[in-house]
């Protein structure tokens, strides 16, 4: 799996949407994972690659 490390939860949203709107699968919605300030989306691309877009609070 690739991680794309954003800067903020809205561009988090924002590549999810774009990739969703390409054409790729949702493998989960934008929101925080667990407790520690991870804010993260997962999809598909066009080839199946699982990818995931991130961002890492403090």
């Amino acid at each position: 799996m690739t991680a794309l490390v954003v800067k903020t939860p809205e561009q988090v949203q924002a590549v999810y949407n774009k990739a969703l709107a390409l054409g790729g699968i949702d493998e989960g919605a934008p929101g925080p994972r667990g407790d520690s300030g991870f804010y993260a989306a997962y999809f598909r691309d066009l080839d199946g690659n699982k990818l995931n877009a991130f961002y890492m609070g403090g």
